[in-house]
């Protein structure tokens, strides 16, 4: 039986937008959030979802504690799901003060090797938030995004998309290269979609090497 309250997602009595409001203003209201996300109604599971991305990306702390329920999200059999976790678990970083993002760090970079391109653009596109609240990952995190170079083609991600990839991975150095210690490696990386067929990465790595090089 679904909780009463989030019934009212389905009925459309009340929008995420209000949820969310709802638990801004109570939040013990926390945990019946988090089991909508269970719900085997699309409706409920991905508006459940959205209200605690929102959530925690201006109360991190209020989530935190929830932190090993979002790593089991990780292996949704729903991929939105999936990308949720990986939304919620990098807005958690800045107040991952017992270091559980450390000890995923493998667990959630694997994902680099998904054969769906949003799935991979997802980690590589938040990569730069966690590198920021993160410094002690940075070298890590650098390794793994230069590691895209090499992401495979499948049916879900074609050539066009390791670009898109590309371009997500040279955004997310930009937010973090002053930090990291192999800025030739990096450099590198950049130049080489100096002349891609997409012009937004060229834009974007032509930006990147005006500012850094």
């Amino acid at each position: 039986m679904e909780n009463r309250l989030l019934r009212k997602l389905l009925d459309k009595s009340m929008t995420g937008e209000e949820l969310l409001q709802k638990v801004k203003q109570d939040f013990d209201l926390l945990p019946t959030v988090l089991s909508g996300v269970s719900s085997p109604k699309a409706k409920i599971r991905y508006g459940c979802a959205k209200v605690l991305i929102d959530l925690s990306e201006e109360y991190p702390e209020k989530l935190y504690p929830y932190m090993d329920s979002f790593t089991d999200l990780l292996d949704s059999k729903y991929r939105i799901l999936t990308w949720s976790a990986m939304a919620l678990i990098a807005n958690l970083t800045k107040v991952d003060k017992y270091g559980r993002f450390d000890a995923i760090f493998d667990r959630y970079y694997s994902f680099l090797n998904d054969e769906y391109m949003v799935t991979v653009a997802n980690v590589v596109g938040l990569s730069g938030k966690i590198a920021l609240a993160k410094p002690n990952l940075v070298p890590k995190i650098t390794n793994e995004l230069l590691k895209v170079e090499n992401v495979s083609t499948t049916p879900h991600l074609a050539e066009e998309c390791r670009r898109v990839i590309a371009e997500k991975a040279i955004k997310s150095f930009d937010l973090f290269f002053g930090q990291i210690e192999q800025k030739e490696r990096v450099i590198s990386f950049v130049k080489s979609h100096l002349y891609s067929p997409r012009k937004t990465l060229r834009t974007e790595a032509e930006n990147f090497l005006k500012k850094w090089s």
